[in-house]
């Protein structure tokens, strides 16, 4: 078990945030990396670089993929056309579809609900639904409730929080 040194909440091993209070409960510098098998979730190596258009992200329904580029989480865009990002706060009525508060989301300033991700037939777009913080594609805001459309490799940053766009071929 691993107390929070925020609020003493009691949470089980290997919990990385106190499930009470949000409170980081393992340090960066002591994070370990561990190879994963195929067919764990996805680990993409860090930084902008783009992987080639043959990437086959998440599983086999998945249209697409949200690499996280602090973390090199992959989150996959699967089962239906249209997502919502946003973080979670108590007392919030309506949630994302894609919750980003494990990924310091808060503290990049991503609004709770941010910005929406959608397949138009073969388009995939993303609207920013009035964020504090805006929504940028490659470093261009994105105007509040219009439409851009995204490409293979673009990076999103909603408020500070930097996401690469994998789409399938």
């Amino acid at each position: 078990m691993i107390v929070c040194p925020n609020c003493k909440h009691t949470n089980m091993a290997g919990t990385m945030f106190c499930s009470e209070c949000g409170a980081q409960l393992v340090g960066k510098d002591s994070l370990i990396t561990q190879n994963i098998a195929p067919g764990q979730d996805e680990v993409l190596p860090q930084g902008p670089s783009v992987p080639p258009r043959s990437y086959q992200p998440g599983g086999a329904d998945a249209w697409g993929s949200l690499h996280l580029l602090d973390t090199g989480q992959v989150l996959p865009l699967t089962g239906r056309n249209e997502f919502t990002l946003g973080r979670i706060s108590e007392g919030q009525p309506i949630m994302p579809d894609i919750d980003l508060s494990p990924y310091q989301a808060y503290a990049s300033g991503v609004s709770r609900l941010h910005a929406v991700v959608k397949r138009d037939g073969g388009r995939i777009i993303i609207m920013d639904l009035g964020s504090a913080n805006g929504t940028y594609i490659n470093g261009k805001r994105v105007v509040t409730n219009v439409e851009q459309i995204l490409n293979h490799g673009d990076i999103v940053a909603l408020g500070k929080l930097k996401i690469q766009v994998l789409l399938k071929s």
